[in-house]
């Protein structure tokens, strides 16, 4: 996939807020990822240099394209927002459009945004022009089902000069129910010129090659289904390419999650981290069907040690490969 001058393979991972902070970018990169897009940061200047904002878009130790998504609803302040980001390293601005959460669209930010087209046109155009780095844009299909508007977005966001479009196969109003569907991205994807990258439901190789096939789409973005489960990346890439994929045994994923939790650590300090890192572990032993008993969860769920942390997890997984 191109995007202005970038080159990227067709696996992208999504921007997901309080997930893809600089340590699991850098994992799904690892694992295959072609782009991993910053969980998005506000546009608004007087909270730019508050220390999450800064941990969000914290790229200094990233090893691939930089790409920051920035959210808001003003034209100037996601102008200078875009700069800001560019200026601190971004390789391509990513423009939120899509959030389903409650107090983004309480503020009219996010998905929110779709009820308002002229807006939309105002904000684009005036990221585009701040900038000398691609400006990229993530929709949902319309703010509900009686409004589904992506076709009318799209065009906006081509004319504009956007530089690739994200849509996730859902309403706002959908928020993550029910299943997402990809006839809206396929109708989007025959009008358009600029890669158009599908999203929605995304958590096997087979539904992968199946979204690519039907939507005809340039690539596809992967959120929950890369939770737990960051080698995913690989897997479609070799199911992609015909080659066989043999998933990782429980000691490399043991690996692999005590690097994950260590980089959780170090990036956030021990505490932060112990605590930010309890998701990840928890989806990592979803994954592979680990049960833990009440004492267990107590143990390991509780505790602000990270030395005590990474030692339960690998207590537990150790336990896994002797059964």
């Amino acid at each position: 996939m191109q995007i202005a001058t970038h080159h990227v393979n067709q696996l992208v991972l999504a921007p997901m807020a309080g997930i893809t902070d600089s340590p699991f970018r850098n994992l799904c990169r690892q694992q295959g990822a072609g782009l991993a897009i910053s969980e998005m940061v506000t546009s608004q200047p007087h909270l730019r240099q508050h220390k999450k904002t800064l941990l969000k878009s914290d790229h200094s130790s990233d090893n691939g394209l930089r790409a920051v998504q920035i959210v808001g609803t003003n034209p100037q302040q996601m102008a200078a927002a875009a700069v800001f980001n560019q200026q601190q390293g971004a390789d391509i601005i990513d423009i939120n459009m899509g959030c389903p959460a409650k107090k983004v669209c309480a503020v009219a930010a996010g998905s929110a945004l779709l009820k308002d087209e002229v807006l939309v046109r105002q904000i684009l155009i005036s990221v585009v022009q701040a900038v000398e780095i691609p400006v990229t844009l993530k929709i949902r299909t319309g703010w509900d089902i009686n409004t589904r508007n992506a076709l009318q977005i799209s065009q906006i966001a081509e004319q504009t000069g956007i530089a690739a479009i994200t849509i996730h196969g859902r309403t706002r109003a959908c928020k993550f129910n029910g299943q997402a569907e990809y006839d809206t991205i396929k109708a989007v994807k025959a009008q358009l010129t600029i890669p158009v990258i599908a999203n929605g439901d995304i958590t096997s190789p087979e539904k992968a090659a199946f979204v690519l096939d039907y939507t005809g789409a340039d690539a596809i973005m992967i959120g929950r289904g890369a939770q737990g489960k960051p080698w995913i990346f690989q897997q479609i890439a070799a199911y992609l390419a015909g080659k066989n994929y043999t998933v990782p045994s429980i000691s490399e994923i043991q690996i692999l999650l005590i690097q994950h939790l260590t980089q959780l650590h170090d990036f956030y300090g021990e505490l932060n981290g112990v605590r930010i890192a309890r998701k990840h572990i928890g989806w990592y032993f979803k994954t592979l069907g680990i049960c833990l008993t009440n004492t267990e969860k107590q143990l390991l769920y509780q505790t602000t040690n990270a030395q005590i942390q990474l030692q339960l997890v690998q207590a537990t997984l150790m336990h896994q490969l002797v059964v």
